[in-house]
């Protein structure tokens, strides 16, 4: 099992064989099928929308069309939505080369997390690729403020994650997580955290065409004092790893493998894109190399 940080191989990977699934979107309601495709060397993440006769859409920060509930990408019009869980996926195990297939606008919620999308890619295998993997390297630290919310990354010899959320709920409040970022605590830490929400917010998310699909069975749903899924939480602060995950998924937009530290207080989609946008901006605030060129950098945070 190959780490997030790829110290060691420094090689492209794809899927060794196809995965598929199914399921409905969370927003959106409607049933939908998945195909997951191996893909050539240096082709990235490619979404396509086969009842749209495969119209073609990158996993890039260019086309990504917003970030309020989730993250979505449109070119010439064409939407994928709630691309984030899958995107986590397939960048915390190592494929770098894709292709999504879609009969619909929407991926799978699937149960919330990223699980079922990591689980069918390890059943999958991976592939190794001829061609070189290069990293974004962070050289000095880049951060984004807005009021209360705050996102930084910081130099650093691995990809780490550090994630502070604070919600006025008695099942939430304040929590803190140290992310060390590899496939196997990925596997176990990260990707079994679902998406939440709260009950009260749910009339009118559906009202303004969002949470239609969503349940019980793909979502934590928090009433004013309680979680009403009967089985539970999966971790004491699953919510502050199920915003790891996102961030992750999020992070994968820049195109390249992370060396660095992210530090995110009461961040979320918005706030990881702004994160990307802002780094894509300030272009002497990192570098890309291979794993072979990785140089330790002094962190500033």
């Amino acid at each position: 099992m190959r780490s997030m940080a790829r110290e060691v191989c420094g090689f492209q990977h794809t899927l060794a064989v196809p995965a598929h699934f199914c399921g409905i979107g969370l927003h959106t309601g409607v049933p939908v099928n998945l195909a997951l495709r191996p893909a050539p060397a240096n082709t990235g993440i490619v979404f396509k929308r086969k009842d749209l006769e495969g119209f073609a859409i990158r996993a890039k920060a260019a086309n990504v069309a917003r970030v309020s509930y989730a993250t979505s990408l449109m070119r010439k019009g064409v939407l994928i939505s709630t691309t984030e869980h899958l995107l986590s996926a397939l960048a915390a195990l190592g494929i770098d080369n894709a292709v999504a297939e879609l009969d619909n606008l929407e991926v799978p919620i699937m149960d919330g997390s990223a699980l079922p999308f990591a689980s069918e890619v390890m059943r999958a295998g991976l592939r190794r690729q001829r061609a070189r993997q290069t990293y974004l390297q962070i050289l000095r630290p880049v951060e984004v403020v807005e009021e209360s919310k705050r996102i930084a990354i910081c130099p650093s010899e691995t990809f780490r994650v550090t994630y502070t959320i604070d919600f006025p709920h008695p099942q939430i409040g304040l929590q803190t997580l140290e992310f060390e970022a590899s496939s196997a605590t990925y596997l176990g830490e990260i990707a079994p955290a679902r998406t939440f929400g709260f009950f009260d917010e749910v009339e009118s998310l559906r009202k303004a065409g969002l949470v239609r699909g969503g349940s019980l069975q793909n979502a934590v749903v928090l009433s004013r004092d309680q979680v009403l899924n009967p089985e539970g939480l999966r971790f004491p602060d699953e919510f502050c790893r199920h915003k790891i995950l996102d961030l992750v998924g999020d992070l994968a937009l820049l195109g390249h493998p992370i060396v660095g530290h992210v530090v995110a207080h009461r961040a979320g989609h918005a706030m990881h894109y702004a994160l990307v946008s802002r780094l894509l901006a300030e272009r002497k605030s990192w570098r890309l190399v291979h794993s072979s060129d990785i140089q330790p950098q002094t962190s500033a945070a």
